[in-house]
This record gives structure tokens, sequence and C-alpha cells, in this order.
């Protein structure tokens, strides 16, 4: 497979032309850097891709994405799966601010979806363990969603401007409409201000053949605004604010509103409804072409506020109403200097999180039967998380870069009040952790031109235990209770990757292959004891395996009108767990592994590009390599594995006007009847999607 790849790779891009290197990340090194040049798999998308698209949240827009699969665990809540990792283990950022806290949960989670897609001029996607550079979480990939702003730097000098547009995109299938209104203004070369919000209204999802999935529906508004400001020549002054507010997303696979698919199991909640708002606030001093020793700085502080209320409803009638807010507050200094050792990027960066829970148990005639001591996370609790790194980039010579890095990360858990489910008494907590890990990866040019790049390297990552390890008190899979425990220590990761990159004027393509050592993995236990009908897990340091896999990509372009693209990804992996009810450990398949993945499309343009056409296509393999836990979650997973799948979507787009786009596609042409492995509700049927984007 590998030389196969590697042949096609080669071939295809000897017959085209010298690589237009003009694209610009941050991501992946801290620092600008073409994509291309970095030690990374690194993918962006675009605005204008996020709409073409026509993507309704963030883990959808990243599905056409190599080593990337989608799992919902209702239509509400996407999490991506980078690398075979999800939730705490995947991190984002917003413009380089820590969107991860401490309240973030194992496995799956609905986090990113609270994040909106259209506010955002870009993503920037660093696949593999970043960190060094980012601390802890960033073990599967580290997402960087870049937020729309005024160019105020491209208009014309010392004169006022004003731009808008308004978007709105409908779709049959999901029963869904979008709007969204964004304006921008300033002076040129002094400042810019950009205003934007959003209103979604999503309803049942129709799937192919079940049709109809009630409470799938959920509503959702926002808005952005974004100050960017010339302070002098070499300093900029940034000032951001987005608010977010998501009402009524039920979880569906748990109640008796689910659906039994291939074999699946419904639950038997009457109730299971989440709302959630969260809110960022930053500001950014920027200082380029500094005279002295730092070259470059960079200083930020933020503040994030969110909020989560679970209404559920049991079988029984019995009522739990609980819920968390957490605050946090962050400082990040990033310096760069242009050395004679070489680029050296460095700072500190520190985050403290302040978390507030309830719950509230009501009999079935309403009235108030217990205020318990917490809610999901552990009650009037608190999370500290510094870091200090550097990184140095070293030229060894025309054709050689060398990167080098490690980062020191202190964390610090301060648990007010937990519950022990078995005796109901309140216990607190505090403890610390520090680690150190280390990045060492080479890049190699391999023809004088440029055109192919040998990169390769080894990483170390981590992950310290945050508040919802330690604390956390909820459902965890179907039939599963997870309970507080407070012996943990951080995770530990070893990644290593080689690959081979090809960029040329027609041509991108890549073949990495990488393999991630695990040790001390925090995997849910089970105690043998039952807590109010659910089966009792709790969290131990006791899984070890690995991961790795395969990721193929690429893109040619035949001329001025025909283009294709495509990518292919394979995992496989293995860690310690703990099947049935004992402390007996084995080695079985991870968890939600996703399966083999591959999509494909071709691309029609005018000599103009004002008028496109896409036929896109998306294959996955049957996922039947479950683990224990997978086969005991059988509201969302079939007996013997989530089925195959194979899509395919016809996308166009008209630019009209200079001021008028018009979006229009025909989604999964097949009708296929299908849901990502691990999600708990189907995809929408054959559906049509249409879109309009009128700028002023």
């Amino acid at each position: 497979m590998f030389r196969t790849a590697l042949l096609f790779l080669t071939a295809t891009a000897a017959l085209a032309q010298e690589s237009d290197l003009s694209e610009v990340v941050v991501t992946a090194t801290r620092s600008e850097l073409d994509p291309y040049l970095a030690p990374h798999v690194v993918e962006t998308l675009e605005a204008n891709d996020i709409i073409e698209r026509q993507a309704r949240s963030v883990p959808e827009a990243l599905r056409q994405m190599s080593g990337i699969s989608v799992q919902k665990t209702s239509n509400g809540q996407g999490s991506p799966y980078i690398r075979g990792f999800t939730g705490f283990r995947t991190l984002a950022l917003i413009d380089g601010v820590r969107f991860n806290n401490s309240i973030f949960r194992d496995g799956p989670n609905e986090y990113w979806n609270t994040i909106d897609a259209l506010s955002m001029s870009g993503f920037e996607l660093v696949q593999g363990q970043g960190s060094v550079l980012y601390g802890s979480d960033a073990i599967g990939g580290t997402l960087n969603l870049l937020t729309k702003r005024a160019a105020y730097e491209s208009e014309t000098a010392g004169e006022f401007f004003i731009h808008g547009n308004t978007f709105h995109r409908y779709s049959t299938a999901e029963q869904s409409y979008i709007g969204r209104v964004e304006t921008q203004m300033g002076v040129g070369g002094e400042w810019g201000l950009h205003l934007g919000a959003s209103l979604k209204s999503f309803g049942d999802v129709i799937g192919a053949e079940v049709g109809t999935q009630e409470k799938t529906g959920y509503d959702e508004w926002s808005y952005d605004a974004r100050l960017d400001m010339r302070l002098s020549p070499n300093w900029e002054l940034t000032a951001a604010h987005q608010y977010l507010d998501q009402d009524d997303a039920w979880r569906t696979h748990s109640t008796r509103y689910g659906i039994s698919w291939q074999g699946t199991e419904i639950g038997s909640d009457k109730l299971r409804v989440f709302d959630h708002s969260r809110q960022l606030s930053y500001l950014k001093l920027s200082g380029t072409d500094l005279n002295g020793f730092i070259d470059r700085a960079t200083i930020t502080l933020s503040y994030q506020n969110g909020d989560e209320i679970q209404d559920r409803i049991k079988d029984d009638g019995k009522r739990e109403y609980s819920g968390f807010e957490i605050q946090t507050y962050g400082v990040d200094i990033q310096l760069e200097s242009d050395t004679g050792l070489g680029k050296l990027v460095y700072g500190v960066d520190y985050y403290d999180d302040n978390v507030d829970s309830f719950r509230r148990d009501y009999k079935p005639s309403g009235a108030l039967n217990k205020v318990r001591i917490q809610g999901p996370i552990g009650d009037d609790s608190s999370y500290d998380l510094l870091g200090v790194y550097l990184q140095d980039e070293v030229k060894l010579n025309d054709r050689f870069t060398l990167f080098l890095g490690g980062r020191y990360s202190h964390a610090e858990a301060d648990i007010g009040k937990y519950e022990d489910p078995e005796t109901e008494q309140q216990n607190s907590f505090n403890g610390s952790w520090d680690n150190a890990v280390f990045s060492a990866r080479l890049t190699a040019d391999l023809d004088k031109e440029g055109h192919f790049k040998l990169y390769g390297g080894v990483s170390q990552g981590f992950r310290a235990p945050n508040l919802s390890d330690l604390s956390r008190l909820d459902i965890a899979r179907s039939g599963e209770l997870e309970t507080p425990v407070t012996d943990l220590d951080p995770e530990k990761f070893t990644n290593f990757e080689i690959g081979l990159k090809a960029s040329t004027g027609k041509f991108t393509g890549g073949l990495a292959y990488f393999y991630t050592d695990i040790n001390d993995m925090i995997v849910r236990r089970p105690t043998g004891r039952t807590v109010g009908g659910d089966k009792e897990v709790t969290k131990a340091n006791a899984g070890s395996g690995f991961i790795h896999g395969v990721e193929v990509n690429a893109a040619y372009e035949f001329n001025d009108h025909w283009s294709v693209f495509g990518n292919f990804t394979w995992l496989e992996g293995e860690s310690e767990a703990f099947p049935g009810d004992g402390p007996k450990s084995q080695r079985e398949p991870i968890s939600k592994m996703q399966p083999i993945i591959a999509n494909a499309g071709v691309r029609w343009a005018t000599e103009s590009k004002n008028f496109w056409v896409e036929l896109v296509g998306t294959a996955a393999s049957r996922a039947d390599k479950l683990s224990s836990a997978d086969r005991e979650d059988d509201q969302r997973i079939p007996p013997g594995g989530t089925p195959g799948y194979t899509l395919l979507s016809l996308r166009s787009g008209w630019q009209v006007t200079q001021n008028v786009l018009l979006l229009a596609s025909l989604e999964n042409i097949l009708d296929e009847d299908y849901r990502a492995h691990g999600s708990g509700s189907n995809e929408p049927g054959i559906g049509g999607t249409f879109g309009v984007k009128i700028s002023f």
C-alpha cells in the first residue's frame, strides 16, 4: 500500500509544474509558516469552503478531511474523531485561545457543536500531537478556528468603508433553516470592526428508511464582534467577543423517542434535553518587526463563560435537573526571536477554571425530593493549567530543517464538594501534577525544486486528569453511571510519524504513517456495584496500547475547468479495558475506532470560476472492531457493529453577480440509510440544500 501510494504521488507530480506556496498557517508551529513546510499533516478550510459545503456545524465542516470521522450522539451534539481520539483528547483553539476546559468529558461530547462555523474565516487542523506547543489535550489533533475580521489594511488609507452580507441556507431532509448577517466597517489602514449574528432552526431529521426522527430538532442563535486597531506601524490591538445559545437539544438515543436501527435498543427516559450557552471575550496585543532580541510578540488576555443544563425524566417519572457554570480566565504570552541558533518560539500560558454545579431530584409527583451535593462535576471547584514552552526551528542547510521543542506543565485541581454515591456523603479534594514533554521533527527536500518533501519525527503528548475525570457523577454510556475518583495521574502518549508531501502547480498530495504509543490512559472501570439501577463505573490509569494508521490525500487540477480530489484513512488500535463487571482487564480494540473512510470528488468550473459543479462521494467500511464497552452501548451501536455506507452528493454554485451567490446541492443521492459509528441517530436521507449569499 505504501509503495503504491508513493508511486502514485511521484508519477502524478512529475507531470506538474512549479509549486505556488502562498498559503500561510500559524497553528502547526505557533508562527507563520506555509503548511507545505510544516513537519505535520496540516489541512485548512476557508470561509468560502464552509459555505460551499453548506456545513451546519464545526464538526460537520470537518467531515471530508483525511483522518477524521464525525460521531453524533444526537443531531445537536457532534464530536470529530481525529486519528482515533475525540472529546478531551482533541484540542480546539479560537484565535489561539484554548477552547477546551476542565469539564470536557471522556468520549464524544457536544462542545465543539457550540461554536458557530459561519463566524469563522477559516480552520487550521494539525493532525497528531501538539502538546509541546499547546499543552494538555492535544493528542489526536489541534484545530484552530480563526474568527472573521474587517480587513482594514486592504482598504483605501484614511477613508471610511462599510461592507456587509447576508447568508441563508435551507435543507429539506434536515428540515432546517440558517440565517446570518454580517457587516464590516472602519477606516483604511487604521481600524476595522466586524459584526455578525446567526439564527438557526433545526427541525426533526428525516432518515432514508427510518423516516422522521422525533425530538432531533433544536434552536440556536449567536453573535460575534471583532475590532482590530493599528496602534503604530509595529503594534496592533484586537478585541473580540462571541456568544452562542443552544436550546432544547435532545439526546434521543436514551429516550423512548429513539429509534431501533439494525437491532439497537430504544431508551426508556421520558425526557433528556440539554441547553447550552457560551461566550468568549479576549484582548490581544500583537507586535511585529520589533527592535532587539524579540522580533515578534503576542499577549492575549481571555475570559470564557459556559453553562450547561440537563433536564432528565426517567421511566419511573423521577426527574433529575442538573447543570454547571464554568468561568475561565486565560493569559497567553508568545514571543519569537530570529537568532543564530534558529527561529525561536517561546512563551507561557495560564488558564484558570472556576466551576459551580448543581443537581435537584424530583419525585414523580413533581415535588422536590433532594438537593444533591454536586451536579455532573464537583461543585465549588477550580482547575489551574500553567505551561512554559520553547520551540526552535533550525535550518540545517538548503534542504533540511529541524524542529525541536519542549514544554513544562503544572496542573492543579481543587474540588470543593463532590458526592460519594454509596454513602451520599460530601468530600473534597486538592491535587496537582507536573509533566514535561518534548518533540523532534525533521523535514527534508527530496529535490532541488522543492516539489517533494519528506518529514518525520517523534512527539510526546500528555493529558492531565481534569475535573470531569476526578469528580464526574453522571451517565457515561448506555446503562452506566460514572462516579468520582481522585487517585489519577496524567496520561502519556508518544507519537512516531513519517510522511511524504508533494506540491506543484497542478498537484498537491501527501502520504503519512503514524504510530501512537499509549501509556496510563484514563479509562472507565466497573466497580461491581449498581447505583439507581445503573452499572457503576469509575476511572483508572489502566489503559496502555497503541493506535496506528495511514492517511493519503491528493488533488489534481487537469486544466482551468476540471479537477479531482480525494483522501483515504485507515486506523487500527488496541488498549487495556475492563469487560464485564469485574476488575480484570484485557487488551481489546479501542472504543469507537473509526472504520476505513475514503472521500473523493470531481469538480468542473467555468474559466472565470463564476459557476461550478462537483460530485463528491464518501465510502465507509463496516465498523465491527468493537470493544466490550461498544457492545454494551446497544442504544447507539448495532449488534456486530455499525454497517458501512456509500454516499454521493452533487453540489453547485453560481456567482450570478459580484454581489449575489447561489448554492444548491442534492445530498445523499443514493438515499442511504446510515449513521456514523457510535452515533445515536441516523443522518438525513436524500434531500436538497439551498443557499444564497447577498453582499453589499
